[in-house]
């Protein structure tokens, strides 16, 4: 698709916080900057879809692959995966590495906690916040026991190298059932194939959640507790296997700046995939507002 339509698509190894990173950059370097931002098991190729509509629209994309994930670097220690010490000073500093002093952030799955933290922090840094199927850490803590339900493959991630083997055995099935939704399924496999590279993923739930944090939600100020000020939509699809609406819907109460639920049938947990149309619009629509204001 981005071939067909002639952009500019760069392809970055930038240095940042101490790792190599896979950063995609598409469109108009003198365009407005929007930054996607992936989750588990995924890379940046996951925004493939809706990339070329984002720029058409009139905006620079900035997609990396995150830490652990694709072909950015792994880090070895589990704690370099949290996401205040790691992630989030990376995507600050890719952003200062392409020059790029302000930009809509967007994330989804894993992503969107990562979103959602800098969004919080660095306000001067973002223009606009949207959280794709993730909401705020807060509300999803308090969504209740469906919520919790939906959560127990957490759990099962926390189980170093049992886990690993669950997900291997017989050709990945369980990878294949558990993440049936996501249709480039084979190429995430042959990724996470890769020596040390699903112990990676896997080492972002076990660096940054706990059983003890989902029973008992650490105060408000914590990480992944602050507030939001700028203007945010948050986008939750009826598909989802894994989030329920009310952890996003409930993000409201966690926004101070202005905010927007967006829901859209027919869509699986991967509806940057599913529905590109629908996402790029909502997205372009909200961006345009936020640059309004």
């Amino acid at each position: 698709m981005l071939e067909n339509l002639h952009m500019r698509l760069l392809i970055h190894p930038i240095r940042a916080n101490g790792l190599t990173h896979f950063v995609r950059d598409t469109g108009d370097e003198t365009a407005p900057v929007a930054i996607l931002l992936h989750g588990f098991p995924d890379s940046s190729a996951v925004w493939n879809d809706v990339t070329p509509l984002l720029v058409a629209g009139g905006y620079r994309v900035i997609a990396p692959d995150l830490r652990g994930f694709g072909e950015t670097d792994m880090p070895a220690r589990l704690a370099d995966y949290d996401i205040q010490t790691g992630a989030a000073v990376d995507i600050l500093e890719i952003l200062d590495r392409l020059a790029a002093k302000r930009a809509h952030i967007v994330g989804h799955d894993f992503g969107a906690p990562v979103a959602w933290h800098l969004a919080a922090n660095h306000p001067d840094r973002f223009t606009s916040l949207a959280a794709l199927s993730v909401g705020h850490t807060r509300a999803y803590l308090k969504a209740g026991g469906e919520q919790k339900k939906r959560s127990f493959y957490i759990l099962i991630h926390q189980l170093r190298g049992i886990c690993e083997w669950l997900y291997k055995r017989d050709d990945w099935a369980l990878l294949r059932k558990h993440w049936n939704a996501l249709r480039q399924i084979d190429e995430t496999i042959a990724m996470l194939s890769r020596p040390g590279r699903l112990t990676a993923g896997l080492n972002w739930y076990r660096a940054n959640i706990s059983l003890r944090r989902i029973l008992f939600p650490p105060r408000i100020g914590a990480f992944g507790e602050e507030r939001v000020k700028l203007p945010t939509l948050g986008v939750w699809s009826d598909g989802d296997a894994y989030l329920t609406e009310l952890q996003m819907t409930g993000s409201a109460d966690y926004v101070d700046g202005p905010w927007t639920y967006a829901r859209i049938d027919g869509a699986s947990h991967w509806l940057q995939i599913d529905a590109p149309e629908r996402v790029a619009a909502l997205l372009l629509r909200h961006w345009n507002e936020a640059e309004r204001r």
